[in-house]
């Protein structure tokens, strides 16, 4: 690694999204300039980014005290927000004041799409994150993350056994791309100069409404797969009733009303300008997930 060579550092590192943006640097970048943050260094996960040559160090969000050794000597910082609802702005906070503390130049966080007008209920710690930023004086980018289509393909195994795909959405439309979009565009941001203070707008290229998401699922699945529509308390009664939490049943139905509203919805293509290649279409992801599903049986 020669000195010219940013140092990266990726929080929650070991989770979904940063799986993929660790994995997104390593075609980018050496391995050697990439740092991961992980709460524990013997998870399986940890694991196999050492084996890929990427450092680890324990950066948890909840414990202030290993943020500041975490940091030092980091040139760019990717904040994956964290997923403890409740208490992200927190959390996400402590990473902000750390990175403050430890000189690094540059800090890059996933918000949500549209967080400053946002009808989701998850906005509002988003927001209050990127006001954190404003005021940390840090150089800092923002990337405004739309949906993942994964959210919606995690439904697939109870549609096909249900012959129902369930929501609240009416006829909104969704411009969701997939995990590894979002994770490339990140890859990108923290490797590319002339970031600072950029705010980009992110969501794939098609939409569409949760109508034509179950058709797609039928026709790619060969089986009968309709969309019913809900209200916002039934969508969530059902998701209680298929073992979620409360608090996150709440959410996600909360989100599908939402997006009636257009809240997940964004025509700007600021997303595959950023990665340079159309996103991921919502078909795909589809017909990945019903594989997936056959090949575990």
């Amino acid at each position: 690694m020669t000195t010219a060579e940013p140092r990266l550092f990726v929080t929650g590192a070991t989770g979904h999204l940063g799986r993929l943006v660790i994995a997104a640097l390593l075609k980018r970048v050496p391995a050697g300039t990439i740092v991961a943050g992980v709460r524990s260094l013997e998870s399986d996960g940890a694991k196999d980014l050492r084996a890929r040559g990427v450092t680890l160090r324990i950066a948890d969000y909840a414990r202030p005290e290993t943020l500041a050794d975490a940091f030092r000597g980091i040139d760019r910082l990717l904040l994956i927000s964290s997923s403890e609802i409740g208490r992200r702005v927190a959390q996400h906070r402590n990473v902000i004041e750390a990175a403050r503390q430890s000189g690094l130049n540059r800090i890059a966080y996933t918000s949500l799409l549209r967080a400053d007008t946002s009808p989701l209920a998850l906005a509002d710690e988003h927001r209050r994150t990127e006001d954190a930023l404003k005021a940390s004086g840090l150089s800092f980018t923002v990337l405004r993350n739309g949906w993942y289509t994964e959210n919606y393909a995690a439904s697939i195994a109870p549609a096909l056994a249900h012959g129902a795909f369930l929501g609240s959405a009416g006829q909104g439309r969704i411009a969701s791309a997939a995990r590894a979009d979002y994770a490339e565009a990140a890859a990108v941001v923290l490797t590319t100069d002339g970031q600072d203070g950029r705010l980009y707008e992110l969501a794939g290229d098609d939409a569409y409404t949760l109508d034509e998401f179950a058709m797609a699922v039928s026709a790619l699945s060969g089986k009968t797969v309709i969309y019913r529509n809900l209200t916002e308390a039934e969508f969530k009664a059902a998701l209680v009733g298929a073992g979620l939490p409360e608090d996150f049943a709440a959410l996600l139905a909360d989100s599908d009303t939402a997006a009636a509203k257009g809240g997940l919805n964004d025509t700007s293509r600021q997303l595959s300008g950023l990665i340079g290649r159309p996103t991921t279409p919502y078909r795909t992801t589809i017909t990945e997930t019903i594989t997936g599903l056959a090949a575990r049986g």
